[in-house]
């Protein structure tokens, strides 16, 4: 495949190559900063080759337009040129010009062949790339006054995945969790607690129970606003080391670290670093007053400021007049913390949209620092998560709680299974159901652009029809339940002919005929070929969407051709190139289910 396209971008370069010759400067075609070269003009085109959606249009597609500022002709010009200067040998069968696109095909045994060859040979490495980065992702950040909610479970669903295709990739990721254990939501709760608690002890999951004193100051604080000035008032006694509320937050705290623990684990998340705000605030607000001793930060009413206009961003408050920090203080210690001990390529963070502004900003203050490091710094961005009225109830509030939510999935789940399975041991469904109903979770938070707030449905997400992970995962289970036919049809061959039975399920490939594929095989393999393509825009644009799209895509084309085709009846010959094929397809959705942390049972 790469030599196909590297002969035929040579072949392209060398008839650049004959219409620069005569050109005394070549750079002045371009731009006045272009190379000075020919060889360097060609290097700064970078010219690649496409890959058209519809086989009528070939297997590979040159844009001409790349080459037309530099050569002052029109493409379709340039395109008829070129073809004139190609020389065309196998296995290039011909080539055809179409508006400004030269359009190559390629002979259909030939690619047929080298490309599931290649899956068959790579299994489980097929598509990947082979990365080096250093990488920290901080996803969940949770505070400690409530339970993980909803929000919680799209934010988790979304980092595991994006640290899983980075993991995969051959990346060093190291997955973080910044813990906001401190500040004036959690004196809310704490807060609550000693006034109307009576030092009870959990009576039910030890964060929901947290979470309820939480909700509880809300309603009370609509009828007393003077609890909000109790709340400031406790945070403040809390930074100056008040013995009574300090223990108060230890205690606290240590039941909401157990609750989030068994969400984590409900979940199948972890984590490789801890980072709590209430170590290093206090960090963070040297920085910033360090920073306004540098008049690099400024003061107004005893507040300290970054003024971030030259950024054409607002002012943002650093430290509050009374001398309190907020959640940009200790952002600024993290940032330079985390570049500083991990050695980083990149430090990623997995935010609601809510805080873009909050992201700008915190990259802006640490630019006027100094730190050059600050361009490697992203936030990757994404909507809110809502369920649609009535269909499930929160322990705490209006808050849908994230264990509620596992819960309900797997739940659906089992039913779905004991419907279809009656003599189903309860560990099998168990297991069966925690594969299906987490996997149809995470796709469904995961198909959705990072940047459009999601309508949950967790019925809609468990069905076996439609774009939901049971519709993928079924396609595996049926693969799987063809070779289980096929291997019986050998064994009964070979018994017959009185041979011993041979291990001839799908390995050898040089009894396999690749001319034999139809039309729809061809749209098969042609898809199977991209994925190594939509693997690496994943990667480059942070978009688990993007592969959600690409395995609906072969899954839909795959089922179709299931429907239609009757694979074990066909001649022997057909029928070995088709269990060739569907093993390749098999392979591919398991790789890309596995990028996105989600299990393929056997059967479903």
């Amino acid at each position: 495949m790469d030599k196909i396209k590297t002969t035929i971008l040579q072949q392209i370069s060398h008839y650049l190559e004959k219409q620069l010759v005569h050109i005394h400067d070549p750079s002045t075609l371009v731009s006045d900063k272009s190379p000075q070269t020919t060889k360097e003009v060609i290097d700064s085109l970078n010219l690649n080759l496409e890959t058209p959606k519809e086989l009528a249009l070939g297997d590979y597609a040159f844009p001409c337009f790349q080459l037309a500022k530099v050569l002052r002709k029109s493409p379709n010009l340039i395109a008829q040129e070129i073809i004139k200067s190609i020389q065309i040998e196998r296995p290039i069968t011909r080539i055809e010009i179409k508006g400004a696109y030269l359009n190559f095909f390629i002979d259909k045994s030939y690619l047929n062949e080298k490309i599931l060859k290649k899956i068959v040979k790579k299994k489980e490495k097929y598509g990947l790339l082979k990365q080096k980065k250093r990488i920290m992702l901080e996803y969940s950040s949770p505070n400690t006054n409530k339970p993980l909610h909803l929000g919680h479970v799209r934010n988790c669903t979304l980092g595991d995945a994006i640290a899983t295709m980075l993991e995969k990739n051959g990346n060093k990721v190291i997955r973080a969790c910044l813990v906001n254990d401190r500040g004036i939501h959690i004196c809310k709760s704490m807060l609550a607690y000693k006034k109307w608690g009576n030092n009870s002890l959990p009576d039910c999951k030890s964060d929901f129970f947290v979470g309820r004193y939480y909700v509880f100051f809300c309603k009370e604080a609509e009828k007393n606003h003077e609890l909000e000035q109790e709340a400031q008032k406790m945070l403040q006694e809390w930074e100056a080391g008040n013995k009574e509320i300090v223990a108060l937050w230890k205690k606290m705290n240590k039941w909401v670290y157990k609750g989030f623990n068994e969400s984590y684990k409900k979940m199948d998340i972890c984590f490789h670093k801890m980072y709590y705000e209430s170590k290093i605030y206090k960090k963070g607000k040297y920085i910033v007053k360090n920073g306004l001793k540098k008049r690099i930060f400024k003061e107004e009413n005893g507040a300290i400021y970054a003024d971030l206009t030259s950024f054409n961003l607002p002012k943002k408050v650093l430290m509050r007049a009374d001398g309190t920090s907020l959640y940009i203080t200790q952002d600024i210690f993290l940032a330079i913390e985390k570049m500083k001990k991990n050695k980083l390529h990149a430090s990623y963070y997995v935010v609601g949209s809510e805080q873009n502004l909050h992201f700008q900003q915190l990259f802006a203050i640490l630019k006027q620092l100094k730190y050059k490091w600050a361009d490697k710094l992203k936030h990757i961005s994404y909507g809110m998560v809502y369920l649609p009225d009535g269909k499930m109830k929160s322990r705490e509030g209006k808050v849908v709680d994230a264990d509620d939510l596992v819960e309900e999935i797997i739940e659906l789940a089992k039913y779905e299974i004991k419907l279809r399975h009656k003599d189903l041991s309860d560990k099998a469904v168990e297991k069966r159901a925690k594969q299906i109903g987490l996997g149809a979770l995470r796709f469904y938070l995961l198909k959705t652009d990072l940047t459009k707030d999601i309508y949950f449905d967790p019925k809609e997400s468990i069905s076996f029809e439609g774009e939901t992970a049971p519709y993928i995962q079924y396609s595996i289970a049926r693969i799987n339940s063809i070779q289980k036919k096929y291997k019986e049809l050998i064994k009964k061959v070979n018994k017959n002919t009185k041979k011993k039975s041979k291990k001839i399920l799908i390995i050898h490939s040089k009894k396999i005929d690749f001319s034999l594929f139809n039309e729809t095989e061809n749209k098969i393999i042609k898809l199977l070929s991209n994925y190594p393509i939509i693997v690496g825009d994943c990667i480059k644009q942070l978009k688990p969407s993007l592969l959600t799209r690409y395995l609906l895509d072969i899954t839909q084309l795959f089922n179709m051709y299931y429907h239609e085709t009757q694979i074990l009846q066909s001649a022997p010959n057909v029928m070995e190139a088709r269990i060739y094929l569907i093993t390749s397809v098999k392979q591919v959705i398991k790789n890309g289910l596995e990028l996105l942390h989600i299990e393929s049972p056997e059967e479903m």
